[in-house]
């Protein structure tokens, strides 16, 4: 198997070289500027419409964690207007060859049918937009999952939803591969253990994970183009269906297997108990693939890429932290993403076959006796409150998403100060039983085959350990059905 290599870009970004910025009257601009990219913007669709064209203030939208979306109108000197979106690197982290990439693969999948925002501008040079970018049309439609899953209006659309992704999937593994430029030969699981070295924090889980997916590889299938991020969430889909699939980011030459199984990691079912993306069943997934592609993909490898993509998401997680912590990208967002390793971790003991541990909730610790009261925990249920009741009452956009993301991490700084030291307690009891001094001594010795990881003893304790850093990060996420 081969993957395009630079296809996982969860770590710190590797920018191009850099590039001049925009100019605007003769002088140098910061295009994060919302008034001063409303500028460039109408510039630049001027040039493109053939038409004087003018911008409002541009609407940045919440996620995309790695890349920025903006909602704008374009007003042309006739009054008519026009809805786009922008989504374009982020100012002084450009990376050009992504972004040609990307505008490539859009169009080649417009092409072959598959359901795309019709694009209407893009570029790679940051005296433009202040970095690499696509200029698309507004699609109508819904992109939050909760929503898709749940609410009456989708019904309909979510009968047949698991069979129309089969369908889109096997359309966007038709487009051409030459369509992408020829990939760097690299094996897909030695780039996944390579990202997750490089980060240094070792977790007996991917140990885990790593060793069955060396020993399960499925038999190689001929390469075509992989959208990488083709998940609920990254689809827009109205009442009526399937509308377009956005955010071809990580578009890259391999396995189609890829997209069928990242679309059933468990994450992206968003409490569903359906695999398809919380949409339905892997049967009717494939039966949809089968409908277009001609054949019907192996059930097992899909499983395979499924166990693959958990890993690759529980890498992916601690990448983006780590984005914040090296200080390439301060953000309360790429901080609060680290804590969700462990739901990644727990879903991968899940498709692995470990069980459940039992949930024993500690008692709260004492505060402290030197400090008093409000005691630590009790002043960071205070900020979480005013952040809730205060800052986004007040708010509205991303602003608010940050301030709904800054709660919700407080509330789990809460839980560990409460529980922490218990925890932390039996962590250290259960490393013993195994004659080791941390995490990272029991990963390396997995890794070693010093212990077996396929011993029920180790799993037992991997997925306690597992259990109570979920208590602390997520405790309703050790509700969801599926696995």
């Amino acid at each position: 198997m081969t993957m395009q290599s630079g296809s996982m870009q969860f770590g710190p970004a590797q920018p191009g070289p850099a590039q001049p910025g925009p100019v605007l009257d003769d002088h140098p601009v910061d295009a994060a500027d919302p008034a001063v990219l409303a500028r460039l913007l109408g510039r630049r669709l001027t040039e493109v419409l053939g038409t004087e064209v003018s911008v409002a203030m541009p609407t940045r939208l919440t996620g995309g964690a790695s890349r920025e979306t903006w909602s704008f109108t374009a007003r042309s000197a006739t009054g008519q207007e026009r809805r786009l979106v922008l989504r374009r690197d982020p100012p002084g982290a450009g990376r050009p060859d992504g972004m040609a990439r990307e505008a490539a693969a859009i169009a080649g999948a417009h092409d072959a049918g598959v359901p795309v925002p019709r694009l209407l501008d893009s570029g790679t040079d940051a005296a433009t937009l202040g970095s690499p970018y696509l200029i698309s049309e507004h699609v109508d439609g819904e992109t939050i999952a909760r929503r898709l899953l749940r609410d009456p209006q989708y019904a309909t659309a979510r009968e047949g939803m698991a069979a129309e992704l089969g369908r889109t999937l096997a359309r966007i593994h038709a487009v051409p591969v030459a369509t992408l430029p020829e990939p760097v030969a690299t094996d897909p699981l030695e780039e996944l253990r390579a990202t997750y070295d490089a980060l240094g924090e070792p977790l007996p889980t991917i140990e885990i994970a790593l060793k069955w997916l060396e020993r399960h590889r499925p038999d190689p299938v001929p390469e075509t183009v992989v959208h990488g991020d083709f998940r609920t969430g990254n689809l827009i889909i109205d009442p009526g269906g399937l509308r377009a699939v956005l955010d071809w980011e990580v578009v890259h030459r391999g396995d189609p297997r890829e997209d069928l199984g990242w679309l059933c990691v468990k994450c992206w079912r968003f409490g569903s108990p359906l695999p398809a993306g919380g949409f339905g069943t892997v049967e009717q997934l494939l039966d949809g693939y089968a409908e277009v592609a001609g054949h019907r993909p192996d059930p097992e490898a899909v499983r395979w890429w499924q166990v693959y993509g958990t890993a690759r998401w529980a890498v992916g997680c601690r990448g983006m932290a780590e984005r914040h912590l090296s200080g390439q990208t301060p953000s309360v967002e790429l901080a609060a993403i680290g804590r969700r390793v462990c739901e990644q971790e727990h879903d991968l003991l899940l498709a692995l076959g470990v069980p459940d541990a039992p949930v024993r909730t500690p008692d709260p610790a004492p505060g402290s006796d030197l400090q008093g009261r409000p005691t630590a925990a009790e002043l960071v249920a205070a900020v979480a409150m005013f952040l809730r009741e205060d800052v986004m009452a007040a708010t509205q956009g991303r602003l608010n998403f940050l301030a709904r993301v800054g709660a919700n991490t407080l509330d789990g700084v809460e839980r560990e100060l409460l529980l922490g030291p218990e925890l932390e307690r039996r962590h250290r009891e259960r490393l013993a039983a195994f004659a080791r001094d941390d995490q990272a001594g029991l990963a390396a010795a997995i890794r070693a085959g010093v212990l077996d990881a396929d011993d029920p003893a180790l799993l037992a304790a991997v997925r306690a350990a597992v259990t109570d850093r979920l208590t602390v990060a997520n405790p309703r996420y050790l509700s969801q059905p599926g696995t």
